[in-house]
């Protein structure tokens, strides 16, 4: 495998969570690049913030992470985006305001000159919700190099996506990632089945049902690996012609935003190192795993912790 640092951007929303016990910065794209620049890649944040004082706020506490910053874009119309979380009989309900700073994401020279040394960009659903920030997103995609691994990190928030989006977005990806709660929505959106990937009496995925699914989504699409996170019961990789699964790595679960972007971050460094099917699974789960243990998307990482799982990766690799 090869170690040369890789140029990796996260292109999309960046977000406060307004949680009941307080404030929170995250957002998908956000949360991968500190992850994937925690991991040795220069990794860059694509997003655009307001000039206000959440937007500061935002620029100061990332200040303090090692991500890429240069390519934050400024809204001097737009307010930072932010998202009010609530919990009803126990369950998160999210309220995504709109319009945002990230909503009017702008394709700039500076932008298009980050597109063609990327290495690897990450982009979701959410920050295609308006024409604007969708149209900046598929020109970025566009200005890749041919080689450039573009990871679709489907992230469904309703009603912030369409059958459109997601078909466009999979004809322009590398890699696809999502949920087992996600892969039947995907599927039935596409017409490409009915919900079976998970049985009605089960509340454990079916990993052949899921497998399935992801031979559709390979078949119709120019993907090369289709991810599918199960939660608690680890992951499941499908490429064209090899599958791995894992089965997690138990640990007590803080809370679990920003567990899927830490995967994604370290499933695409790995990926872009060479590592085989079972290295990247085994990477994505104990990053994933290690921000799930802890609160909030960007907690703080030790040296001592980064060797300890770092090392227990590349033993699984030998």
């Amino acid at each position: 495998m090869t170690t040369q640092p890789k140029t990796i951007v996260g292109l999309g929303e960046l977000l406060w969570d307004m949680l009941p016990e307080g404030k929170q910065l995250g957002g998908g794209p956000a949360n991968f690049s500190v992850m994937s620049a925690r991991l040795g890649n220069r990794a860059v944040i694509a997003s655009r913030l307001g000039d206000d004082a959440l937007g500061r706020e935002a620029r100061t506490l990332l200040a303090s992470l090692p991500a890429d910053l240069d390519s934050l874009q400024t809204d001097s119309t737009q307010p930072t985006g932010s998202v009010s979380v609530s919990l009803k009989e126990g369950q998160a309900e999210y309220v995504f305001h709109q319009p945002v700073a990230w909503d009017f994401l702008e394709f700039t020279p500076e932008w298009k000159q980050l597109a063609a040394a990327a290495d690897a960009v990450c982009f979701g659903t959410l920050a295609q919700r308006e024409p604007v920030s969708r149209r900046t997103i598929h020109a970025f995609l566009a200005a890749t190099r041919r080689d450039c691994l573009r990871v679709f990190d489907v992230n469904l928030r309703k009603p912030f996506y369409s059958r459109v989006v997601i078909e466009d977005s999979l004809s322009l990806a590398t890699i696809l990632k999502l949920n087992d709660a996600e892969m039947p929505e995907v599927l039935k959106l596409l017409q490409l089945g009915e919900d079976e990937s998970r049985s009605t009496a089960e509340t454990v995925p079916d990993a052949s049902l899921l497998r399935r699914g992801a031979r559709r989504l390979l078949d119709e699409f120019p993907l090369q690996l289709v991810c599918i996170t199960m939660g608690g019961s680890g992951s499941l990789l499908v490429a064209r012609e090899a599958f791995d699964q894992h089965p997690g790595v138990p640990v007590q679960v803080a809370d679990t935003i920003g567990a899927g972007d830490a995967f994604t971050a370290a499933l695409t460094t790995y990926y872009l190192k060479g590592a085989p099917l079972p290295v990247l699974n085994e990477a994505g789960n104990r990053w994933g795993s290690w921000v799930a243990s802890q609160s909030g998307a960007m907690p703080p990482l030790s040296p001592a912790k980064y060797s300890e799982i770092e090392q227990a990766i590349t033993a699984a690799s030998i």
